[in-house]
Parts: C-alpha cells; sequence; structure tokens
C-alpha cells in the first residue's frame, strides 16, 4: 500500500505544481468549540494528520496546514481558523495556493444533521443541506463540485434547535459512536488515496 511521506519544515510545494489532493476540515476555532460536534471534520483532519506523522502548521491562508506526498505526489491536509460560516473564505486561499487543477481534487470534511449519528457517506458534489461552511465555500469558490464526506450528527432534537445541537457536545454514548466516525471518515481518506473515491464511496456509503 501507498503511504504518504512527511513534509519537512518548508513547504513541498514546488514551482507550478498542484495538489492531487486537498482535504479540508471544518469546525469553529477555540476551546469554546473543542469538542461539539460541529467540529467534527476539524477531528477527522486532526486524525489523519496523526496518522501520517504530519504536522498541522499555521500558514499564509487562515488555516492550519499539513503537506505530504502520495505516490510523489502532494497531498495537503488543512483546517480553516476562520469560523465556520466563513469557512470559504479559507478554503479559496488554498484552492488558488495549491493549484488545484479540478475541483473534485478539494474533499470537504463536515458534520450533517440529514444523516444518523455513527453513519458516514461520501458525496461528489450537492447542495448545501443548511450547512453553512459549506455555503460559505460553495460562495467563495462559486461552485458547490466539490467532494464531501459527511458525519452523521442526527439526533432527538427540534429542528428549530439545530443550531443549538451542532454547537453542543455529545454525551458519553454518542461520543463513542461520533469517535468511531472519525475513524472511518479517516480510514475513507486512505482508500481514496490508494483506490479512487469512487472506492471509497463502494465501501462506506453501503454500510
Amino acid at each position: 500500500m501507498s503511504r504518504v511521506t512527511r513534509g519537512a519544515r518548508r513547504s513541498l510545494t514546488r514551482r507550478g505544481e498542484s495538489a492531487e489532493l486537498l482535504v479540508v476540515g471544518l469546525g469553529n476555532p477555540g476551546s469554546k468549540f473543542s469538542g461539539t460536534r460541529h467540529n467534527l471534520g476539524r477531528e477527522v483532519v486532526d486524525e489523519v494528520v496523526k496518522r501520517k506523522d504530519l504536522a498541522l502548521k499555521a500558514g499564509k491562508d487562515q488555516a492550519l496546514v499539513a503537506e505530504g506526498r502520495h505516490d510523489q505526489k502532494l497531498v495537503v491536509f488543512a483546517i480553516p481558523m476562520t469560523y465556520m460560516n466563513d469557512s470559504g473564505i479559507a478554503v479559496a486561499k488554498l484552492v488558488r495556493r495549491y493549484r488545484l487543477e479540478e475541483i473534485k481534487k478539494l474533499l470537504i470534511v463536515h458534520d450533517e444533521l440529514d444523516l444518523d449519528v455513527g453513519t458516514i457517506r461520501l458525496k461528489e458534489s450537492g447542495g448545501m443541506a443548511g450547512h453553512n461552511g459549506l455555503r460559505s465555500v460553495s460562495q467563495h469558490i462559486k461552485t458547490h463540485d466539490f467532494c464531501r464526506i459527511r458525519i452523521g450528527i442526527r439526533g432527538s432534537f427540534e429542528a428549530q434547535k439545530g443550531a443549538q445541537h451542532v454547537l453542543s457536545r455529545p454525551g458519553k454514548k454518542e461520543r463513542q459512536e461520533l469517535d468511531l466516525s472519525i475513524m472511518n471518515a479517516a480510514d475513507s481518506i486512505d482508500i481514496i488515496l490508494n483506490e479512487g473515491f469512487e472506492s471509497a464511496m463502494r465501501t462506506f456509503n453501503k454500510k
């Protein structure tokens, strides 16, 4: 199996090079939001970076960034340091910096109220499903045709309290289920790198 190699302190980007994959985990910065359902995207990127022995570092694009190589091609993992509703500001800067040749090479990882807790789904495009982070990304990069990993957080809550639900921390039992979802999402990124997005979809969308 191919592996992502660790980057040195200096950027691994070669002049004019485009990233093979840019993975961005959405969430909110700061301890106030740590561990909340809305920060699951950030937690997935943290897990992937840890697995690959990389290190997230503050960059010029309002994001924490880790660079690696997969089969000699540049792969980038990032966490915006903007608030969720402004995620697109950082994502647009990252897309430009890493010269994505096609928007399908952008993979956004985010929480999803339309999916049950314990479920993850991969999607190649689609609407915003009321997610302000996705809406911001779409507005700033002028398309919604980016790939997504959706992590289910739907539970027993009233629709009008959805915002309160995503910004709160889950109980112990739900936290265990979400931790498993984080592991599965990280596994899906490994499959994307080694076998492609469609293979990852076949693996996780049927569960």
